[in-house]
């Protein structure tokens, strides 16, 4: 498609976006009294409009009822969790049965992990990417200590071909045939934080089944940026946050998958807790975990309702619009902004401007990952002084996010114009 630098093309694009008046149902931080131009919803969502009604409700509830808010109200806090299910599950490809909202991320992580990196003798490995996210990463190392395994022996760490930025697919896949007769776990991010690549999931599982591990996916850069298909993948299990693109709060819930051919196993190890008990059965407070069929089977403790609650408004935002609407604007706003930076890499040569996240849509999301060289912590500076939200990633990476919820082409333009002032200015 054939664009231009110029701000009324820009606004052209916008003025033809179907999805426009979204951006309209959040609310953005000031700059000089303006709406700054927001690119790190990969980091923390804006907040949607509708947040505080959610909460008001159950505020209301709580007022009124009191601990009857459990079974009273709008929404009884009983069963506060089922109110995610159907819509959780739309967005990450799977049945109901196979989600649940709780918790926080790597506490899931970890839960998962109890169930699903059973290791032997023989077969102990755990493939991650290399330089995954450090939650990821301490996880990992606690799980393999906490077996009685050494973290430099236990883990393989997949990272890229000297001189290149990201990995390629060819050698992921590669590491799995070759690691499969000692590996227990394949454990990666569906999109990897710092370059914004997004992984083959499909192949991935199959080849770490192939090879005899099980496959989990840190879903956290990748739910509510790209199409998931989790139950038709295959994945064994998955988690993922709500505070980035699902614009749940800092903190907000997280949520796992289990595939149902393990959510519906009751032998599957786990550590228990009273949620996750048979809910015909749990107030009958006697021993012996008897779990909940599905995902629910997991959930150790009652729903954390008000931090809940905005992730709630979220979601019924994202089924509103659906993944697929979302997905084919961002491909459209991630490649402008692509064009855009592949202009000031053609027009300042010099600078050694250059893109670390992969060219083919097919292998990222929305992010872009820009690094230029000596002057790099200059123009982000320039930025933030400038209204334009961005975020610092060590040694030299400047993350921008075009969320297609509530960015505009405009955005993108703006955004442009400012990386080529901050060249200028400091070259």
């Amino acid at each position: 498609m054939s664009h231009a630098t110029t701000l009324a093309y820009a606004r052209e694009r916008d003025a033809a976006d179907a999805l426009s008046h979204y951006r309209q149902q959040f609310h953005f931080p000031k700059h000089n009294d303006a709406p700054v131009r927001y690119f790190t919803g990969n980091s923390l969502g804006l907040m949607p409009r509708a947040v505080r009604a959610y909460l008001e409700t159950e505020l209301k509830s709580w007022e009124t009822y009191g601990v009857e808010g459990h079974f009273e109200g709008p929404h009884p806090w009983m069963h506060y969790h089922k109110l995610f299910n159907e819509k959780a599950a739309r967005l990450v490809g799977a049945l109901p049965l196979e989600v649940v909202v709780m918790n926080t991320l790597t506490t899931n992580l970890h839960l998962l992990m109890v169930s699903f990196y059973r290791p032997t003798s023989g077969r102990f490995k755990i493939i991650m990417e290399g330089g995954a996210f450090p939650s990821d990463q301490y996880a990992i190392e606690s799980q393999v200590r906490f077996h009685g395994f050494r973290p430099e022996e236990a883990i393989v760490e997949l990272v890229p071909r000297t001189g290149e930025t990201h990995l390629r697919h060819e050698d992921i896949i590669a590491t799995i045939a070759a690691e499969g007769p000692q590996t227990a776990l394949v454990l990666l991010g569906g999109v990897n934080y710092y370059t914004g690549q997004l992984f083959n999931m499909a192949d991935i599982t199959r080849a770490g089944h192939a090879a005899g591990a099980v496959v989990g996916f840190d879903l956290a850069h990748a739910a509510g940026n790209v199409p998931l298909q989790l139950h038709d993948w295959n994945v064994d299990f998955a988690c993922w946050c709500s505070y980035k693109y699902l614009n749940s709060g800092p903190g907000g819930p997280s949520g796992i998958f289990v595939h149902e051919r393990h959510a519906q196993n009751a032998e599957l190890p786990r550590f228990a807790g009273w949620w996750g008990h048979d809910e015909g059965e749990r107030f009958k407070m006697k021993k012996g975990f008897k779990p909940m069929p599905g995902a629910a089977g997991w959930q150790l403790s009652n729903a954390q309702v008000m931090a809940m609650a905005p992730h709630l408004a979220s979601l019924d935002i994202f089924d509103e619009v659906g993944m697929p609407a979302l997905r084919a604007k961002s491909e459209e706003l991630t490649g402008y902004l692509s064009w855009l930076l592949d202009e000031l890499q053609a027009e300042f040569p010099q600078s050694g401007l250059h893109v670390i996240t992969p060219k083919n849509p097919n292998e990222r999301g929305c992010q872009q990952s820009i690094v230029v060289p000596k002057i790099g912590r200059k123009v982000f500076e320039y930025l933030s002084a400038n209204g334009v939200i961005a975020d610092w990633r060590e040694p030299d990476v400047i993350r921008v996010a075009p969320v297609p919820l509530y960015n505009s082409f405009e955005d993108v333009q703006q955004l442009y114009e400012m990386l080529r002032a901050a060249i200028i200015q400091n070259s």
